[in-house]
């Protein structure tokens, strides 16, 4: 299992003050991320609109793929009000870690919000660092096997569907995956069909 290191006292707000930037800055709304190094120790924490607008500082996300017994795999399709891969098919849930949360809180949290799944039995399959032009995140992975009745939150995402593996492999460089979920699809698949 891959917990974070948090500091006993709150961890230093970015963005920092600067020459250009003097004095302490003015924080969007929004929820405040935990800035970590790879080994999750934190050393900070920011505004996700900060994390996503180009600061590349590592912050934590959380990833679930629900498998059932048939190798179908769930997948949810993005909100098309998202910044990045609108209307893109990912990974069961996704979603950052709030600044004060460990993995698994962040997983049944977003669970519920995403797809109302609240009773499931998460088995930890590792973490790796994706990066993109925007953003660097240590994307923690989960898996559950079963076929649950999900429930899409319709002010989260815009759809969710079961995909057999050779499905997912045909739609690998066709702009229908997200980018990150082809990576990391690509480095747990043979995982996921050892869990059947």
């Amino acid at each position: 299992m891959f917990d974070l290191f948090y500091p006993s006292d709150p961890a230093p707000l970015y963005p920092r003050p600067n020459v250009r930037h003097p004095g302490r800055p003015v924080l969007p709304p929004g929820e405040l991320l935990p800035l970590i190094d790879e080994n999750g120790i934190v050393y900070g924490q920011a505004p996700r609109s900060w994390c996503h607008g180009g600061s590349r500082a590592l912050h934590p996300v959380v990833h679930l793929h629900i498998i059932d017994r048939e190798g179908k795999v769930f997948l949810q399709r993005r909100s098309r009000n998202k910044r990045i891969c609108p209307l893109m098919w990912d990974s069961s849930v996704g979603g950052h870690i709030a600044y004060g949360e460990q993995a698994l809180e962040a997983l049944f949290r977003e669970a519920a919000e995403e797809i109302r799944l609240l009773e499931f039995n998460p088995s930890f399959l590792g973490t790796f660092v994706w990066e993109s032009e925007r953003e660097r995140e240590l994307v923690t992975i989960f898996a559950h096997v079963g076929h649950p009745e999900l429930t899409v939150n319709e002010e989260e995402l815009s759809g969710g569907r079961w995909w057999d593996f050779a499905e997912i492999e045909a739609a690998y460089g066709r702009g229908v995956l997200t980018p990150d979920f082809e990576k990391e699809f690509s480095l747990i698949k043979d995982t996921l069909k050892g869990l059947l």
